[in-house]
């Protein structure tokens, strides 16, 4: 499933843009091939971010990933129930999951990833 409401990542990194704030998770394949995550280390809040930056990663059962911000500028939350319950970025990638939150520096950075139908045609359909 890939919702429409939002870009992708090559790396499999979602955006959601609401009022300038990009909201920004993994996607439910990313979660899926990681397997069961059990920790994540993210950005902190008051952060300056650059697009494709690494700022943290994502621990599996399976592996350890780098986690990249798909946007610049200033980190302005982390989803504080990532730290008690890493579990939520395979229950609810889309929702729940979500890891941490941008103020953009420039919204014009949304053009350069891909929307769903592109994404779902890298995953193979």
């Amino acid at each position: 499933m890939v919702p429409n409401d939002r870009k992708y990542t090559k790396e499999h990194e979602w955006v959601l843009l609401e009022d300038g704030v990009a909201i920004i998770g993994v996607t439910e394949f990313a979660a899926s091939e990681l397997g069961d995550i059990v920790f994540v280390e993210m950005p902190e809040v008051g952060d300056d971010v650059n697009m494709e930056d690494t700022v943290g990663s994502i621990e599996s059962v399976k592996a350890v990933e780098d986690l990249y911000v798909p946007v610049s500028g200033e980190v302005v939350a982390v989803n504080e129930d990532i730290d008690a319950t890493p579990e939520l970025v395979n229950s609810e990638p889309f929702d729940g999951g979500w890891l941490f939150k941008v103020k953009m520096s420039d919204e014009a950075e949304m053009d350069k990833l891909m929307d769903a139908a592109t994404y779902g045609d890298i995953l193979g359909g």
